[in-house]
């Protein structure tokens, strides 16, 4: 059965270049990602951890074999798959506020219940106090909070995020994965989050691994095998 599936990856594989100067960067992949999944891809740096969470959001197209998203009303947008990007993603001429606010604007909700529900989510985050300045006047490791929150304001299905506490001390970074956590069980969304910390990693109730490019095997669990998610875990 379909319903529950969000996303399905068959064989998928990404190339750029061609000839001898061609770069596998993800080889075959094959992989299901459900509603209530949590998942966690570690990897070392360069194995195609990024680049399988672009064909997931269909951000890149697969040079051969297929990525579905069954279980969306819709092809993947803001409001059906979020992506926390792993490099700076906000936009320097708008404000912290309206940065986190512009994916519900340009799906059509009225600027100030949009910047309402921004100022919610950044104040999940510990970013309330940034609503008002602009991006260059912030730090990296908060952007990263702000990128955060910036999804979590769209109540995507489908929640993806590229080592969302790189920049961030233990702390902080428990924080985050706590908020991206309860977000996507209060909306009863997947989460794969790729990491290098296996703190992070242990946070989440499934572990995937890529190395040179090669998804390793994913035996599926059981969900009554499924630990539960204890807020404040880590802290």
């Amino acid at each position: 059965m379909n319903a529950d599936v969000l996303v399905r990856c068959r064989a998928a594989a990404r190339t750029y270049g061609t000839g001898p100067a061609a770069v596998v960067a993800v080889h075959g992949a094959s992989c299901e990602i459900r509603a209530g999944d949590r998942i966690a891809i570690t990897g070392p740096s360069g194995s195609g951890k990024s680049t399988l969470l672009h064909l997931l959001a269909a951000l890149e197209t697969p040079t051969s074999g297929k990525v579905t998203w069954p279980g969306l009303a819709q092809k993947p947008g803001p409001d059906t798959v979020g992506v926390v990007f792993q490099g700076p993603s906000l936009i320097p001429a708008l404000d912290i506020a309206e940065n986190t606010a512009l994916p519900l604007i340009l799906a059509g909700q009225p600027e100030p219940a949009a910047r309402g529900r921004a100022l919610d989510c950044l104040a999940l985050v510990d970013a309330a106090h940034l609503a008002d300045k602009l991006p260059e006047e912030i730090s990296g490791g908060q952007a990263q909070r702000v990128a955060v929150a910036r999804v979590l304001a769209a109540a995507p299905r489908l929640i993806l995020a590229d080592e969302p506490t790189g920049q961030l001390d233990q702390d902080t970074g428990s924080r985050v994965i706590d908020v991206l956590v309860a977000t996507a069980d209060a909306l009863g969304a997947g989460l794969v989050v790729t990491t290098h910390d296996p703190h992070v990693a242990g946070r989440l109730s499934r572990q995937w691994s890529m190395h040179d490019g090669r998804l390793q095997p994913v035996p599926p669990v059981p969900q009554d095998a499924r630990p539960p998610t204890r807020q404040g875990d880590g802290q």
